[in-house]
């Protein structure tokens, strides 16, 4: 095992010591203290958490604002996000740090990810993944040195009806093929205009992340909401007359009558 791959050891203060192979998998980078809020930033987190009973329940969406200004989860984001619910910013590093879509490094101005999951992985998702590698000259978890890409590999998109499925902006872009996938790089490297599969025109990751923050870009309705893949069964059902049975009569009435 070379040095650079070699485990770091931990001791969990009891005698016993374990291994970690991915000592940074969990981190985020404290050494880079750059950031872009501002007032205004602050402003819109105190106004994500007053939208809830509980402030801390807001810390999600709050750390997707956080990220649509500073590209990732920022130490300073964190300490603002701290700041404004009252808490630890250690509470917050552990929200931050447990879910995959917050990015303890910064993401491109594209964030592409490659479900190679169960049926995604059968239909090739794989290879898909080493295509698009090959094509950005990085591998998951890298950004490009533009900033134009960063790549992740993906756990279960709930679109195995459209594998192999990849996500560009956390927008559908399904039944991939290398060639697409190339050529939906070149798109978004040239600044042409891509629209989801099933969804918006794309738009930048940091844009995105301010619309899971809860800040509207009134697109919503833009773009097919399902494929032929997803409604085949419902068309089938239409064509041959097939209805689902009546639902039972529970009013009140109806339970009273059947009680004598």
């Amino acid at each position: 095992m070379s040095a650079a791959s070699e485990p770091e050891v931990y001791s969990a203060g009891f005698g016993h010591e374990f291994e970690s192979f991915f000592p940074e998998s969990g981190s985020v980078d404290l050494a880079d203290t750059s950031t872009n809020i501002t007032e205004t930033t602050v402003a819109e987190l105190r106004q994500i958490a007053a939208r809830y009973p509980q402030p801390r329940s807001a810390l999600l969406p709050m750390l997707h604002l956080v990220q649509s200004v500073d590209g990732r989860v920022s130490p300073a984001g964190i300490e603002a996000c701290a700041a404004v619910l009252d808490i630890t910013t250690a509470q917050v590093s552990g929200v931050a740090t447990f879910y995959t879509m917050y990015k303890r490094r910064p993401a491109g101005r594209h964030h592409v990810g490659v479900c190679t999951t169960a049926l995604c992985a059968v239909m090739g998702g794989d290879h898909l993944l080493e295509a698009v590698e090959h094509k950005l000259g990085i591998h998951e978890g890298q950004t490009t040195a533009d900033g134009q890409f960063s790549l992740e590999r993906l756990e279960c998109n709930a679109a195995c009806d459209f594998a192999p499925v990849m996500m560009v902006n956390w927008e559908f872009m399904d039944t991939m093929t290398p060639s697409s996938a190339e050529e939906l790089l070149d798109d978004l490297a040239a600044g042409r205009p891509v629209a989801s599969t099933r969804g918006a025109e794309l738009i930048g990751w940091r844009e995105a992340e301010r619309v899971l923050a809860g800040f509207p870009d009134g697109r919503a309705d833009e773009g097919p909401a399902a494929g032929p893949a997803s409604l085949l069964g419902l068309d089938i059902a239409n064509e041959r007359g097939w209805r689902a049975p009546a639902a039972p009569d529970d009013s009140p009435s109806q339970t009273k009558q059947e009680a004598k």
